[in-house]
């Protein structure tokens, strides 16, 4: 099951929300919100899986509200205005639901966020790696993005330090999570959660810009946009 929560400052657009999620049977609306202050101390005290969450509204948009919650919660905007999908997008949205959707419209995109976690629920959370003569641990979700040094690979890990390992891009890419990691030029892997923005073909990790090769574009986009 799903647990989720509407934000809109638009009491019809949470009352349309609200009916549609009465539809859906994998998914629980928890609450609805159309104060944004109210909703953040509500997830404060109870996380959910998903967001509802309109990009204009009066005190602080969408985009805001939700760029310090988007490695712990997946959402779905909602907006009437299409000049944000590329913003909501390079947040990793799940979807963008241009005002007014069909229920058919809404199914599709809470499908994909159903697919994405089943997905996630069955790929290998830890991949080993040999260290000089050792053994290493490493959780997937603390990568960052993987580099290509002729024969070896820098891993970038989440406030640790890189591990350097003897390995092929290819063989690496074989034991991560499928669709969760993307090979995006011949020097690196990315996973999708971590990526940041997408601008002018670079891809903003931490930090750390990492260009898209021409011969990997099309495929990234294919999923990026998906």
């Amino acid at each position: 099951m799903i647990r989720a929560i509407a934000i809109d400052d638009e009491l019809p657009a949470l009352k349309v929300i609200e009916n549609f999620c009465r539809k859906v049977d994998f998914i629980t609306l928890e609450r609805s919100f159309n104060k944004t202050a109210e909703a953040l101390a509500y997830l404060e005290r109870s996380p959910v899986d998903l967001l509802f969450l309109d990009i204009r509204m009066p005190a602080i948009s969408g985009i805001d509200f939700y760029r310090p919650l988007q490695d712990t919660t997946q959402v779905i905007f909602t907006t009437a205005y299409s000049e944000y999908a590329v913003e909501g997008f390079n947040l990793k949205a799940m979807d963008y639901l241009l005002k007014p959707f069909t229920f058919e419209r809404f199914l599709q995109a809470v499908n994909k966020v159903a697919e994405y976690r089943q997905l996630m629920d069955q790929s290998p959370q830890y991949l080993f790696v040999r260290v000089d003569y050792s053994l290493v641990k490493i959780d997937t979700a603390d990568i960052l993005f993987i580099e290509g040094l002729d024969d070896y690979l820098k891993i970038r890990l989440h406030a640790q330090k890189p591990i350097v390992v003897r390995m092929t891009m290819k063989n690496i890419l074989e034991k991560l999570p499928p669709k969760a990691f993307i090979r995006v030029h011949r020097s690196y892997i990315v996973p999708f959660s971590r990526i940041e923005q997408v601008k002018n073909k670079v891809i903003t990790i931490a930090g750390e810009t990492i260009p898209i090769g021409s011969s990997y574009e099309a495929p990234f986009f294919a999923i990026f946009k998906s």
